[in-house]
């Protein structure tokens, strides 16, 4: 299951991992935010051990939503050595965020 990321655990969940995180702006309200949160709920399966897959509810959180300028949400940050490698905005396939993933392992 991933994780509940949240303004104050993200620095220990995020910033100082020492595995690559992709981490799923969301909210209960987004339609595409539910679209896609199966596939994240999956790949958190999949990668145990190798990544960390985390959530962070927008409404909840606005902290760590302002910090990193999320606008539009889904937005997925992938984030490697505490800074943002990579992201994607809007709802994608499954093999857009497992792509994304693979380039940080």
């Amino acid at each position: 299951m991933a994780i509940e990321i949240t303004d104050a655990n993200f620095e220990d969940l995020v910033v100082k991992s020492d595995k690559p995180v992709m981490i799923d702006f969301w909210a209960v309200w987004c339609g595409p935010c539910r679209m896609i949160a199966p596939i994240v709920e999956e790949m958190s399966g999949e990668y145990e051990g190798k990544a960390v897959i985390g959530k962070v509810d927008v409404d909840s959180n606005p902290g760590v939503a302002m910090k990193y300028g999320i606008r539009n949400i889904p937005t997925v940050l992938f984030v490697k050595g505490g800074e943002v490698a990579d992201k994607q905005v809007g709802a994608a396939p499954k093999q857009v965020f497992t792509q994304k993933l693979d380039a940080l392992l």
